[in-house]
């Protein structure tokens, strides 16, 4: 981790840790909250937290140009992610929700304006830091392709996030003291809290936007995993040696993953919970995934790589046959009888 983005790496140090502590409290802490530990949502913050802001420490190195703005995007984004996380772990501590809690306390108070401090920078650095990733080359082709739409993918997750505080209309729930909390906004479309997977708790009685927030913001980790795979594979697979192929099959991965994304989205959108997709739902996944096929075969067809079965091999061309010299005759060269 020498030269990675100091800031980045501390505050993806203490996420873990968050992390670590808060599973520490889903067995020391008995308290709920709308049906689930008071310390999960905490743990699920900060592990995921951590692991962006790791890969982003790790971006900001590799940049060759902006590095100064990368360096300070990169801590306003550290200092921002702290703030955002502690003011979910501040009031889990208080047994009240975090999101969409509109009480007049001093406790829901803090927490709102915490939330309007540390969101829109996370937005706003993430989106500069693609912009710069998109002017300038950060690896080989397939590691670029990867940068630049796991990045674009991140702004979109983060774009959903913000559509969620439209997602539900007023009501009131209780805390974990079973105090009541009145709410506005919402995760759910059609069930504003629903809940009812296991771990992740998304919702399996409506739509849940949740869904392709987290599937858009962890779309780099992804992208970065199929080129780093197709790296490997290079040395087996005399084809994925041209880096243009890799470029090309993990551009397609991106595409996918994008429609995946856009997907998830829509279906959510439409009040339809992830776990019971409708007949075009169903559809649509199954006319993605045969475009995936498809654009496989073509980014590995010898007719568009221009490659052909010596790829990989270097071409070499033939010199043409040397005439033979002919000897003149002795008479004919000057000083010689």
């Amino acid at each position: 981790m020498r030269g990675w983005h100091r800031p980045l790496t501390a505050n993806a140090a203490a996420m873990f840790a968050l992390a670590l502590a808060s599973a520490v409290g889903l067995f020391a802490d008995d308290r709920l909250l709308l049906g689930e530990s008071v310390w999960l949502k905490p743990l699920k913050f900060g592990f995921a937290m951590g692991v962006y802001g790791l890969t982003l420490a790790w971006l900001l190195s590799r940049l060759r140009k902006g590095r100064r703005l990368g360096w300070w995007l990169g801590t306003v984004f550290a200092v921002a992610g702290l703030l955002d996380v502690g003011t979910v772990v501040y009031a889990a501590a208080h047994g009240t929700v975090s999101h969409f809690n509109a009480n007049a306390d001093p406790v829901a108070r803090t927490v709102r304006t915490a939330f309007n401090v540390g969101v829109l920078p996370l937005l706003l650095t993430t989106l500069v830091i693609a912009v710069l990733v998109l002017i300038q080359r950060t690896g080989d082709r397939a590691l670029t392709v990867a940068l630049r739409a796991g990045l674009g993918l991140a702004v979109a997750g983060m774009v959903v996030a913000v559509w969620l505080s439209n997602g539900a209309g007023p009501r009131t729930v209780a805390d974990a003291d079973g105090h009541p909390v009145s709410m506005t906004g919402g995760h759910g479309i059609g069930d504003p809290d629903g809940n009812g997977m296991a771990l992740t708790h998304w919702s399996t009685t409506g739509g849940d936007l949740r869904v392709p927030h987290f599937v858009g913001l962890h779309g780099i980790q992804v992208l970065l995993l199929v080129a780093a795979v197709l790296g490997l594979l290079a040395a087996r697979r005399g084809r994925l040696r041209d880096e243009r192929i890799r470029a090309r099959l993990t551009g397609v991965a991106a595409l996918g993953y994008t429609g995946v994304f856009a997907l998830l989205t829509w279906q959510a959108a439409r009040g339809q919970s992830v776990v019971h997709p409708d007949g075009q739902t169903v559809l649509a996944f199954a006319v993605l995934a045969s475009l995936i096929v498809v654009a496989v075969q073509v980014a590995v067809s010898p007719r568009w790589s221009g490659a052909g079965p010596a790829a990989g091999r270097r071409r070499t061309s033939t010199p043409p046959p040397a005439r033979p010299v002919q000897e003149l005759p002795r008479s004919a060269v000057p000083g010689r009888r």
